[in-house]
This record gives C-alpha cells, structure tokens and sequence, in this order.
C-alpha cells in the first residue's frame, strides 16, 4: 500500500486561508455597515434606529418643550429691541427687510435731503378741516380751494420727486434690484422729516 505524503507547507496554508475566510467576512461586513457619527471611535457603531433614539433622547434631555418657547419668546423680544433701536439710529445690521440695502438707504437720503409738499399734508388736512367746519361762507370757499391747491401741488411735487429718484436710482444702482424703491421713498415724503423712521441721515440741502 502506497501512502501518499502531503506536504506540511500546503496544509499549514489552507487552514490559514480558511482561517482568514471568516475573519474577511466579518470585516466586509462591518465596513459596510453605516457608522454613526455620534458612536466613538474603536466601538461597535448602534443600529440607525438605536441611533436615531440616543439622538432624540439627549435633545429631550436637553431642552423642555416649555423652555423652547421661552427662549423663543426672548429672541424674538431681542430682535425687536434691535430693529427698534435700529430705526432709530440707522444701523443697516438690524433694519426690517423692507428698509435694508443700499438702495433703500439711498431712497431715504434723497427724499430726507428735500423739501417736499408732501410731508405737510397732515397739518395742512387739520386747517382745513376746521375751516370748512366753520359756517362761514367765504372760509368754506377757501377751505375747498386750499384743499384742490394742496391735492395739485402734492401730486406734481410726488411726481417730479419719483421721476428724479428713479434716474438717480438706475445711474448709481444699475445691477440692484430697484423694485419698489420709489414707492418707497413716495411713502417717506408723507412722514414729517423729524417723525420719519429710520431716522434720517442727512441734512436738508445735503447731497446723499
């Protein structure tokens, strides 16, 4: 009987090999298992839904509903205290939407730097109204002209104000959006200079 004589090298190999095999496996298949990035390093990463509970649970832990809308409540309370105090001395970081922008801010200097019919139709209402309240005829007569002479000078004053600005507007802001800014400005003129918000920047006769 013939014995054959298997050489001790190829064994110790192939049970190496079948030894890696295993160890291979598992490697393949813990790479390709997603890794949390909470999960520290050199330990076995949790299941996306354990996971996904750990995360829930330290937010909870962190903050009660009840404290969120507390600390909600204080910033919007702060950020209205900043646009208040914004208005007031012009700061561009926290104006409202509708004011901020080198556009809008040009709007106001121009309207601010000039005089315009505009801004004194309220009190100029007021004497006309008490004057036609009067039962006299001749003053109700001129209380009914100054009106229609006060309508007709705001409307040309308004007009010819729009028309300059928005030429100004296109020669110095030709790539800004210019949408509504003379609107704008328009809705300034009929505000009082001193009453006006944000409060003006410039002088009368100042160029802006």
């Amino acid at each position: 009987m013939h014995v054959h004589h298997v050489p001790l090298g190829f064994v110790f190999r192939s049970r190496s090999k079948d030894d890696k095999a295993p160890a291979a496996k598992a490697s393949v298949a813990e790479s390709t298992q997603p890794r949390d990035p909470q999960a520290p390093k050199g330990r076995p990463t949790p299941k996306r839904s354990e996971a996904q509970t750990q995360r829930r649970s330290v937010a909870n832990t962190k903050m009660t509903p009840k404290e969120a809308r507390s600390r909600q409540r204080e910033e919007r309370r702060t950020a209205m205290e900043r646009q208040r105090s914004a208005l007031a001395s012009g700061d561009e970081r926290y104006l409202p939407a509708r004011d901020k922008g080198p556009v809008r801010k040009y709007a106001r200097d121009f309207v601010d730097s000039r005089f315009c019919i505009a801004e004194y139709f309220l009190p100029m209402a007021v004497i006309i109204l008490v004057l036609s309240m009067v039962r006299v005829g001749s003053l109700q007569n001129i209380a009914l002209l100054l009106w229609l002479f006060v309508i007709v000078a705001i409307v040309i004053d308004s007009a010819l104000t729009g028309f300059r600005l928005k030429k100004k507007l296109a020669e110095k802001f030709p790539n800004e959006r210019r949408k509504g800014a003379v609107a704008y400005a328009l809705m300034r003129t009929l505000q009082m200079k001193r009453l006006r918000l944000p409060k003006p920047q410039v002088k009368r006769g100042e160029r802006p």
